[in-house]
């Protein structure tokens, strides 16, 4: 998988550069240190995944992949949490704060790696076939996968795909996130963020920036959580 670096800071980019050194399936084709010699880079070149840092000068990293018409997959390096859902509803695979640690760039690593593998799945023919009252059909690999609501744990947007979720699978299909919430029954599936669906049958708790499903965790994005919490639990809440 191909990869850039890009970093106001020396010192971070050479951390990033001995991490990737340390997984064999990375290949490191640039590091810069600002946005426009990034963008110049991307124009020519196919990079499969950038490690992009947010505060930088001139331009920073979240305005930077607004300003990309087609953005490699981008996972996030800053010393600043408080971005985390703000580079989600931009569909950032990931979100690293420094100082980064190892266990936390290879889970990165490995969820890049396996959105790309998804994506270079035959898409064209995934899709979904039939909604029916408590379940669906998605058709996916040559295969009709009957999914039954209930299993749903969450889905995920990838640009123009969906990633659905339950406990032991994931399917890929061609279609938006608002595409496939429109179908699905509003009194069970909530979107939560630009990117996400969850089933708010299988919500273990939440707060005011996550929603946590199994090991999961969901980013509640600002401009749908009133409409979550309205529909989905006011009228749940034990009060004392």
């Amino acid at each position: 998988m191909t990869c850039i670096i890009v970093d106001d800071e020396p010192l971070a980019r050479q951390g990033m550069e001995l991490n990737i050194a340390n997984v064999s399936t990375l290949q490191l084709l640039g590091s810069f240190s600002n946005a426009l010699a990034a963008s110049d880079f991307l124009r020519k070149e196919n990079v499969d995944l950038m490690f992009l840092d947010i505060n930088m000068p001139e331009l920073s990293g979240l305005d930077f992949l607004k300003s990309l018409r087609e953005a490699p997959m981008v996972v996030f390096t800053t010393a600043y949490p408080q971005y985390a859902l703000e580079s989600y509803e931009l569909e950032a695979i990931d979100y690293l704060v420094k100082p980064i640690r190892i266990e936390r760039f290879l889970k990165a690593v490995n969820k890049a790696e396996n959105y790309l593998k998804l994506l270079q799945q035959d898409s064209n023919n995934s899709q979904v076939e039939k909604i029916e009252d408590d379940y669906v059909f998605i058709k996916a690999d040559r295969k009709y996968f009957k999914i039954y609501f209930k299993d749903i744990l969450y889905i995920e947007g990838l640009k123009d795909y969906v990633v659905i979720y339950t406990s032991d699978n994931k399917i890929i299909t061609s279609m938006n996130v608002k595409t496939i919430a429109a179908q699905l029954p509003p009194a069970i599936f909530a979107r939560v963020s630009k990117s996400y669906i969850v089933n708010t049958l299988h919500i273990s708790s939440f707060d005011n920036e996550l929603i946590y499903i199994n090991n999961h965790e969901i980013p509640l994005g600002q401009s749908f959580k009133d409409d979550f919490i309205k529909q989905h639990i006011d009228g749940k809440i034990v009060r004392r």
